[in-house]
């Protein structure tokens, strides 16, 4: 190369640095810096192929940007890990043989983007092409990279906070929602039916793992509010616990709201993170699942199996760190038998499966939940004193809630708007459910009759072992003798229930209480 071709490339490289600086003066998203990072590197340094890898502690990739590079799985990793780059973590600028990490590379030039003795990302140029005869990186280049690389680390440390600020901004409207909305805390997480405090059990057992949960119920049940349970008692709880409703989105928008968009996809359109990114070092729960259309269940799959996002209109993938929790009213096995959900997504999501039973299946806690949601929006409406009056309880009974736990709830807040007094009673209740419209289904009409019929049941259900039943029931045998007693006086209703094991004959005087 001719001393005049040595200057211009000279002068290039430093009107680049020049232009580069500037250009990362402003604020800069954390993927625009590495985008240009090796952009500029590997048109400057005529190079055959690129990556620039912006690091978190402990040395994780958090988004990496390719020219040329091959997509193989695990190459970025071997990049980061290998043994070479151990000069490049005291600010000195690496050569590589490709072969070292089974790349198709003859030699690889490595720098690192340090900012106050931290490593925030590295810059790698692969196999000078030959011009005017020269086919190796030189003492020169080495310098140009180096000084790309020093650039960009102060730029992708102002982006970071940039968007961790953003980050944490949406979180908070995130929170704030929930706080308005009244989910909070545990509410609506009450009841003593055994079906329910199994699940209960169940999702306390695999919180503390990080495996994927698939929380199944009928609408109203309380699906969101398991998953967050399921975050609370986790390793996770200090994270951010991010929901998303699939159904309540636009099939246009649900893409962006998953994996976010960059800058100019549409006019007026600004970058912004997607659930994924903000669910980071917590939990993402994902509504309605079934809802989501062919393409995003592919896409879904891809970023539950590599830990991955791109956003829309970007190049960049960005690491996630989330532990997924979805939910899903519908038929995911009907759909499965007629090609509408992904069979591979499915056994992704269903690691752990969670059922909520509807609020028909545990009658029994209508007036506990009844009693919680009064204090609870009494309290909201500065009502502190507020009670639930026993014709109102009653008039519950008789519900038979197709909306349940939601349907109550929404009942209950709204009589309690309604009452006058310290207490809701009947004709509030009637009002919320629709100028004294009469409620439906056929439970029985008095708070004793509903005790009565769901003892009924529940000493049939164990063939009539008073014992389990008592178990069952979560009183004592003594508590349940008495109940019987009581009923038996009245009507005999419980007089020809057979005990456990005595099918053959009737019962004897003594086996009755």
């Amino acid at each position: 190369m001719t001393s005049s071709t040595r200057e211009g490339w000279r002068r290039a490289r430093l009107e680049t640095i020049l232009d580069l600086s500037l250009a990362l003066a402003g604020p800069r998203r954390e993927g625009e810096v590495v985008e240009e990072l090796v952009q500029r590197a590997v048109g400057l340094l005529d190079a055959r192929a690129g990556i620039a890898v912006s690091l978190v502690p402990p040395l994780e990739p958090a988004m990496v940007v390719e020219v040329g590079w091959p997509a193989e799985p695990g190459s970025v990793e071997r990049l980061v890990a290998s043994p070479s780059l151990q000069e490049v973590r005291t600010g000195a600028v690496a050569r590589i043989a490709g072969r070292t990490l089974d790349l198709p590379f003859t030699e690889v030039l490595a720098a690192p983007c340090l900012w106050r003795e931290e490593l925030m990302g590295l810059v790698a140029v692969a196999d000078k092409e030959a011009r005017e005869g020269r086919a190796r990186f030189d003492d020169e280049d080495v310098t140009f990279l180096r000084s790309l690389a020093l650039l960009a680390a102060p730029a992708i440390a102002s982006g970071r906070m940039l968007e961790e600020a953003q980050r944490d901004r949406l979180l908070l409207e995130e929170e704030n929602r929930a706080l308005r909305m009244g989910v909070g805390d545990e509410a609506g997480l009450v009841g003593q039916a055994p079906t329910f405090r199994r699940v209960l059990e169940l999702a306390r057992r695999v919180a503390s793992s990080d495996v994927t949960v698939l929380i199944r119920g009928e609408s109203g049940t309380g699906k969101e509010r398991l998953a967050r349970l399921l975050h609370s008692v986790s390793a996770r709880q200090k994270g951010p616990f991010v929901p998303l409703n699939c159904a309540a989105v636009p099939e246009t928008l649900l893409e962006a709201e998953l994996f976010g968009i960059e800058k100019g996809v549409a006019t007026g359109v600004t970058a912004r993170p997607g659930k994924f990114e903000l669910a980071s070092g917590g939990t993402l729960f994902l509504d309605e699942i079934g809802d989501l259309t062919p393409v995003l269940q592919a896409k879904l799959l891809r970023v539950v199996q590599e830990r991955e996002v791109e956003r829309v209109g970007g190049r960049q993938r960005i690491r996630v760190d989330v532990r997924l929790v979805t939910a899903t009213n519908r038929d995911l096995e009907g759909m499965l038998e007629r090609g509408e959900f992904r069979q591979d997504l499915y056994y992704r999501l269903r690691v752990v499966e969670l059922t909520l039973p509807p609020l028909r299946d545990r009658y029994e806690d209508i007036p506990l939940l009844a009693q919680h949601f009064v204090r609870l929006h009494g309290r909201r409406m500065r009502k502190d004193k507020l009670r639930l009056a026993r014709g109102a309880l009653e008039l519950l009974l008789r519900h038979d809630f197709p909306g349940n736990v939601r349907e109550l709830e929404n009942l209950v807040e709204a009589a309690a708007a309604l009452a006058s007094g310290d207490r809701v009673e009947a004709e509030d209740l009637a009002l919320a459910m629709g100028a004294g419209r009469p409620p439906a289904g056929g439970q029985a009409g008095t708070l004793e009759e509903v005790l009565r019929s769901h003892v009924v049941r529940t000493l049939d259900r164990c063939g009539g072992n008073r014992g389990a039943t008592a178990r069952e029931l979560g009183i004592d045998r003594t508590t349940l003798y008495r109940m019987l007693l009581r009923w038996n006086a009245t009507n005999g209703a419980f007089r020809n229930i057979p005990r456990k094991g005595s099918r053959k004959k009737a019962p004897s005087t003594k086996d009755r209480p």
